[in-house]
């Protein structure tokens, strides 16, 4: 069940990847993210008051999340910056990379996780054919990738530990305020932000679809082992070629079909024959997703924090 729950936020934000491609043709990065984000927290501060809970103020909760929201911002920060100095293709091969620096960073050397990682890598490639030289943006985008990689390692731990539903709110919290001081240097023009169709839609997409694809990653990540949630994040440009492809009428080649069939086996490869208690044991814990279970419900259930 979480796997598919990943898979489905996955595909959330696949459909980001085209809805963000239009509407920056008519907004500025930063001023779309920070409405992203913002229109995301009010979201989620809403349904938490009408829930009758609160975000917790508690120390722990706050320092995991700010930790949590520094990887966060980086990521989308050196993403969309280094999206004007490389190709797509160049961005959404690097920042994918995640999938081998998640198992990297943690320390995990099984050699079914590094065959999957390896294939998915190798699919990749053949999806968005990146260019071999590499400039500024190719190495943003490796920033971005780390800082992904970090995030999501992040997650494991912290969604484990503390108050879930409050450790989402306050990233999003966090990271809306970061992105308000960006928009600033960017400097928007005030049409900019003329509520067109296009531009309704994809935050509609990105601060309501996604918002709620990372509370089911926050919720996934307290069971799955972080090196499998990257790898089935790695989809997530397969989705968003797919989706290109059917919606914008983008072209995709053989070797697109290609990459995208050698991600899903590479995900097959890492899921199939694995037991819940395999699982956990990925995860350095014979009881880890029990433990991940509890931490969620028992957040979830705290009616004032």
């Amino acid at each position: 069940m979480p796997q598919l729950a990943l898979l489905l936020s996955t595909l959330v934000w696949g459909a980001t990847f085209p809805a963000t491609k239009a509407a920056l043709e008519e907004i500025l990065p930063f001023s779309f993210l920070f409405l992203r984000f913002l229109l995301g927290t009010v979201l989620t501060l809403g349904i938490v008051l009408a829930a009758g809970r609160r975000l917790r103020l508690d120390r722990d909760v706050l320092r995991m999340s700010a930790i949590a929201t520094v990887f966060l911002f980086l990521g989308y920060a050196t993403q969309t910056v280094g999206l004007r100095y490389t190709t797509a293709s160049n961005s959404a091969f690097i920042t994918a990379l995640y999938v081998v620096l998640v198992p990297l960073f943690l320390g995990r050397f099984q050699i079914r996780t590094w065959a999957s990682a390896g294939l998915a890598v190798l699919g990749l490639w053949f999806l968005v054919d990146p260019t071999v030289s590499l400039n500024q943006g190719d190495l943003l985008s490796l920033v971005c990738a780390a800082a992904f990689a970090t995030h999501i390692c992040c997650l494991e731990a912290y969604t484990r530990r503390g108050d879930a539903v409050s450790l989402f709110g306050w990233q999003l919290v966090f990271v809306t305020l970061a992105m308000l001081p960006a928009m600033v240097i960017e400097s928007p023009e005030t049409v900019r932000f003329t509520p067109t169709a296009v531009l309704m839609v994809a935050l509609i997409v990105t601060g309501v679809l996604a918002t709620g694809a990372f509370a089911v990653q926050m919720w996934a990540q307290s069971i799955v082992p972080a090196q499998r949630v990257a790898l089935i994040f790695s989809l997530e440009p397969a989705f968003a070629a797919w989706l290109a492809w059917y919606f914008l009428g983008e072209q995709l080649d053989q070797g697109g079909w290609l990459g995208s069939g050698l991600i899903l086996v590479a995900l097959l490869t890492e899921c199939v024959g694995q037991e819940s208690a395999g699982v956990a044991a990925q995860a350095g814990s014979p009881t880890v997703g029990t433990q991940g279970q509890e931490a969620w419900h028992k957040s979830s259930a705290t009616p004032d924090g």
